[in-house]
């Protein structure tokens, strides 16, 4: 029966519309995987009730011939920065922890029409601020694979394992962030898909560590009504799937204008399906020469190539481009977020809702600065701090004004590239495999973020839409991925290119005991 546990969508919702399984069937297997598999601590609310109530009207609906589709009936859990009517949105802080929103986001109330079953609420760092998904107030997420490493360093003693796979007791495979519990209850089969955000690759990072299918889509095409904001004009919803079609299906489902939100295209959009038999041979992909950077694995470089390799011996077009402004775009990014940050956080008051402080501690305590202490980590503090830095007015024009001119040089670098005929970017995710959180542990989380995102934030300072495939294991049998990066509004193309790297790869998924 776990088998149905590794399906996806598309696979397990047929058997649901024709009764080989039951709703509620299905919806206990994965209660019971995210009670088994806790200690990943992806969850930090299991909404078992709700989803019990939801399965029950899905099944009555499908029993009498109502179904509302293919979702009708599938589980699908929410990062805890989406807002949940009744459900408390926590953004894993203690700012938030007992926050109680009074609306639904609209993606979570589009997919509540289409009959699905919330899951819960997954793990992220702090507001979604980290690449590894270990800054969170409820504690770090853990990679699934760790489990079945640990399983072959124990069972397989001939194995030539790295050292530092033969991990303490204490020690895990960090899942990438922000979006790291997400991606987690994708991975082990916890639910069967799963919305994120992104910021500068928070959906794409833990997709590529975990091996699911992560996308981003184009600023503007899904609504971020009901996203707790981050950065307002970086910050995008994100999906996870475990397989490109699941994308598809659920950036059909999700697409489109929003009244609540006023960064939507107001263009119509019609949902598509790929073919099983996709044709490259038309496709011109371009690589990146400047994605080649210091730090990056041996490994990813040679999966990099050889995915570049099987495009080209498949009949598509590939040439090296440049994209010259690509060694800023990182500290430009740096301080537009850290920026967004001090203008968003300054709500976070401890008056109108959220962390309120415990007790003064002296006379010259005030109470909003102690809340915030009391209620942000290291992290959510020194970004804030840094924003207001960058937003003195003796440091505008220098930082925040510069940074938004740099953003649009980075605008046009992939521009002129996609002018000049290329269809899509190849890239990759990370520049490494998942790291045991005790060499995680070692670099300043600082630092971590101006490396970590280095392939895919500047993707969302120009707002194209991007996805992240799992392509084949390392020799540590951990999940390598690589990034295609599409034109703007051009999801069909990039996920038809995506599809049909997914079908030449043939990445083994997470074995579901």
């Amino acid at each position: 029966m776990t088998s149905y546990l590794s399906m996806p969508i598309t696979k397990i919702s047929p058997l649901i519309q024709n009764k080989s399984i039951s709703v509620k069937e299905l919806l206990n297997l994965c209660l019971a995987r995210i009670k088994k598999a806790k200690d990943l601590n992806a969850f930090i609310t299991v909404t078992e009730n709700v989803a019990l109530e939801q399965a029950e009207q899905s099944q009555k609906r499908i029993c009498e011939g109502h179904s509302l589709g293919v979702l009708d009936g599938i589980p699908i859990a929410f990062k805890d920065n989406w807002s949940t009517r009744d459900i408390r949105t926590t953004c894993a802080s203690k700012m938030l922890s007992n926050y109680v929103a009074p609306y639904n986001g609209t993606v979570v109330q589009k997919l509540y029409d289409k009959g699905i079953c919330l899951m819960g609420k997954t793990n992220l760092d702090e507001f979604a601020m980290g690449s590894a998904t270990v800054d969170s107030f409820f504690g770090p997420t853990k990679n699934p694979w760790r489990s079945r490493l640990n399983y072959k360093v124990r069972k397989q003693a001939d194995y030539d394992f790295p050292d530092s796979l033969s991990l303490k007791d204490d020690d895990f495979f960090i899942a990438g962030g922000s979006s790291g519990g997400a991606a987690v209850a994708v991975a082990s089969g916890m639910c069967f898909g799963a919305i994120g955000s992104d910021t500068g690759g928070s959906t794409r990072s833990p997709a590529a560590m975990c091996g699911v299918v992560g996308l981003k889509p184009t600023y503007g095409l899904i609504s971020r009504n009901g996203l707790i904001p981050l950065c307002n004009s970086l910050d995008v919803p994100g999906i996870l799937t475990r397989s490109v079609d699941d994308a598809v299906l659920l950036l059909n489902n999700l697409a489109g204008p929003d009244i609540y939100d006023s960064t939507t295209v107001s263009k119509h959009y019609s949902p598509f399906t790929i073919p099983d038999n996709v044709d490259v041979r038309h496709l011109h992909i371009g690589i990146p020469n400047e994605y080649e950077c210091p730090g990056m694995s041996p490994e990813v470089i040679e999966s990099w190539r050889n995915v570049a390799d099987k495009f080209s011996n498949a009949g598509a077009k590939v040439s090296t481009v440049s994209l010259p402004h690509t060694k800023y775009s990182i500290m430009c990014y740096s301080v537009l977020c850290c920026c967004d940050v001090a203008s968003n956080f300054a709500r976070y008051d401890g008056i109108r809702y959220g962390h309120r402080m415990t007790e003064k501690k002296t006379d010259s305590d005030h109470p909003y600065a102690v809340t915030r202490r009391e209620g942000f980590g290291d992290v959510v503090r020194e970004r804030i701090l840094s924003g207001n830095f960058f937003l003195l007015r003796k440091n505008y024009e220098k930082y925040f004004l510069k940074a938004a001119k740099v953003r649009r040089l980075i605008f046009n670098d992939f521009k002129t590239v996609f002018d000049g005929g290329i269809d899509l970017l190849l890239t990759p995710v990370t520049l490494n495999e998942a790291a045991p959180y005790s060499e995680w542990t070692k670099i300043d989380n600082r630092e971590h973020n101006a490396v970590d995102d280095f392939c895919t934030q500047s993707v969302n300072m120009a707002g194209l839409p991007a996805v992240s495939v799992p392509c084949e294991l390392s020799k540590s049998e951990l999940p390598l991925s690589l990034q295609l990066i599409g034109q703007p509004f051009g999801e069909r193309q990039l996920l038809t290119a995506a599809k049909w790297l997914e079908e030449q790869m043939k990445f083994p998924s997470l074995e579901i005991d």
